[in-house]
């Protein structure tokens, strides 16, 4: 009897150490499918993230090489295949010179909002032909701060030939504009038709 009880007794310890075996078994083989799981979700967030980078950075490049920095920011200028401005207008056609000025001379431009007590502002009157040639430039008025009024003037004249006016802004061939150069304390400056509000306003 009691032999029979310890062959019981060792049968029951190994049926549960065999139960216990596949239990553990059964445990480490969920764990490594949900870890699976979890990396093949995983790698395709990351396949659709990088996808979804790619598609975008697409048309950001082909903007920015057809785009110009200037003082306010990323511009276009548009001009038909000629180089002639689509500005239907004289002040939209300042504005395209002004963020042309900007852009060939954008290590003299500051990028952001020009200071309350301006060191200089320097007023030009220029005239602009049919073929976009500064034909004229004068100092209409200013603080006779000559170091302003040099970099004012040469910025307009290195920056020419601008885009070419529409036909119907011409008076007698030629287009004639006011600017004004607003100038920090370190001799940057922006435009007055496309600057961005001073500090104090």
């Amino acid at each position: 009897m009691a032999l029979s009880s310890m062959k019981i007794a060792v049968l029951s310890q190994r049926n549960w150490e065999i139960s216990l075996t596949e239990s553990t078994y059964s445990n480490i083989m969920k764990n490594k499918i949900a870890i699976f799981s979890v990396m093949t979700l995983l790698s395709g967030c990351a396949a659709s993230s990088f996808n979804a980078d790619s598609v975008a950075a697409g048309p950001t490049d082909r903007v920015s090489s057809s785009s110009s920095s200037s003082s306010s920011g990323s511009v276009r200028i548009e001009t038909t295949t000629g180089g002639t401005s689509t500005a239907t207008t004289i002040d939209t056609y300042k504005k395209d010179v002004a963020h042309r000025i900007s852009q060939v001379n954008s290590t003299k431009v500051y990028t952001g909002r020009p200071q309350a007590l301006l060191r200089s502002i320097v007023v030009l009157k220029y005239t602009v032909d049919g073929g976009g040639n500064l034909v004229r430039s004068e100092i209409q008025r200013s603080n006779r701060d000559q170091v302003t009024e040099a970099t004012a003037l040469a910025t307009l004249r290195n920056t020419a030939p601008f885009p070419k006016p529409a036909s119907h802004l011409l008076r007698q061939g030629r287009v004639e504009l006011l600017e004004s150069w607003l100038f920090n304390s370190d001799g940057r400056f922006q435009l007055r038709s496309i600057a961005l509000p001073q500090m104090n306003e």
